[in-house]
């Protein structure tokens, strides 16, 4: 049963590297723009329509997979993002087509997918919550670093091909979605009740947390406390991640120094690991301290960096900072969820929780992108960017002082 979890943690990471490919729709971008003539506001409206399904489907899917487990539930997500990228090589010639089929149906599948590992993982490892699911979801972090090339090499660099390589490189993907998430959700299993690590016993404080379902959930104010710390902490993330590819993309015009899907991957990277070093920093230091310390990162990030970057290694050191910083948002507050309520009811109670990542997914990165196009149009694209980054790092700021006020209900200690 020991070796046993250590491969449902495998199954889990794999996965999850594959829905990763959500943070890979900036490579997109300016393709579609070339062969439609589509704006920024126009170009990122998938993603953010597949954030929005991917939270509203988590809702759901983690409702359904605490009553009939994992594997159903992931595999159900498997065929739903396979099934999506599969219309969007159909219908992807416009951008309703690619809204629904990329955004909404596939979007829905990774909700379903997403959930599922994490609740595995937190009952499979009780004794390392915040480091088993930072583990786990750096694999989702970590996607576009398999992506970015990928879908650049798919869709090729020449304008006159991009109506035949962009459904085709959505047909590619379903084919590998099709095949490695439904492939990987036929390992998963929950431990039987009552089971616990061999030699490890719970501390006192994570015997006294409550085990609140839904219908109580709601009725903390620390469920919202966390919604909100979740929400704002976020917005630089979500923000970076959706224009990561097109800045990079004009930094490198003027400073050749790598090509963009390279540099996305670098960001990946850092995205990924942030998972798991704030996840671990979370489990010996406890989570509000590593909340503290990703809100500073993405301040540094959109303040000392992103604001001004005047160059392409200033730039990619802004967007690694805020990724890292990002990325631990998603480790922790799975952690937070069972933490505060309990892990009986963890599928549910995160993916009412995830409504947050969700609705900031689909409003802030939009509202900034809209700035941009306004910045653009008046060739003042500096300012534009002073502006995008000066108010995200108020949001992380206003997401640090929420954060001083969180404790567990009934006054619970835990980490």
């Amino acid at each position: 049963m020991q070796t046993n979890r250590i491969l449902y943690a495998a199954a889990a990471i794999f996965m999850q590297v594959l829905l990763g490919v959500i943070y890979s729709w900036s490579v997109f971008r300016a393709p579609l723009a070339q062969l439609h003539g589509w704006n920024r506001s126009q170009t990122i409206a998938p993603y953010r329509y597949s954030i929005l399904a991917f939270a509203a489907s988590m809702i759901i899917a983690g409702f359904w997979q605490d009553r009939k487990g994992p594997r159903l539930v992931a595999t159900v997500g498997g065929f739903l993002l396979g099934t999506g990228c599969l219309l969007a090589g159909l219908f992807g010639d416009t951008l309703n087509g690619l809204i629904l089929a990329y955004g909404v149906v596939a979007g829905a599948g990774v909700g379903f997918a997403y959930v599922t590992p994490i609740a595995m993982c937190i009952k499979w490892f009780p004794d390392k919550r915040g480091m088993i699911i930072g583990l786990a979801v750096m694999g989702f972090g970590i996607g576009p670093l398999l992506f970015g090339p990928l879908l650049e090499s798919l869709i090729g660099k020449d304008p006159t091909q991009l109506a035949q390589t962009i459904p085709r490189t959505f047909f590619i993907l379903a084919a590998i979605f099709y095949i490695g998430v439904i492939g990987a959700a036929q390992f998963y299993r929950v431990p039987p009740a009552g089971w616990r690590p061999a030699g490890w016993t719970p501390p006192p404080s994570l015997k006294t947390v409550p085990e609140l379902p839904p219908s109580q959930l709601i009725r903390t104010w620390q469920f919202y406390a966390l919604w909100l710390v979740y929400f704002l902490g976020t917005s630089v993330g979500l923000t970076i991640i959706g224009e990561a590819s097109p800045l990079l993309q004009e930094m490198a015009k003027k400073n050749p120094v790598m090509q963009a899907g390279v540099a996305l991957g670098i960001m990946s990277i850092f995205n990924g690991v942030g998972r798991l070093v704030w996840g671990s920093i979370s489990d010996r230091y406890g989570r509000k301290i590593a909340v503290y310390g990703m809100c500073a990162v993405s301040m540094l990030a959109c303040l000392g960096f992103l604001r001004t970057a005047a160059d392409f290694w200033t730039l990619l050191i802004g967007l690694c900072c805020g990724a890292f910083a990002y990325g631990g948002y998603l480790a922790l507050m799975p952690s937070f969820t069972a933490d505060y309520f309990g892990p009986k009811n963890v599928g549910a109670n995160y993916g009412l929780l995830f409504s947050a990542w969700g609705l900031c997914g689909f409003l802030v990165p939009g509202y900034f992108a809209s700035i941009l196009d306004t910045a653009r149009k008046a060739n003042n694209m500096a300012g534009g960017y002073s502006e995008v980054f000066g108010t995200l790092s108020i949001l992380a700021f206003l997401g640090l002082g929420i954060n001083v006020f969180l404790r567990p209900p009934n006054s619970v200690s835990v980490p």
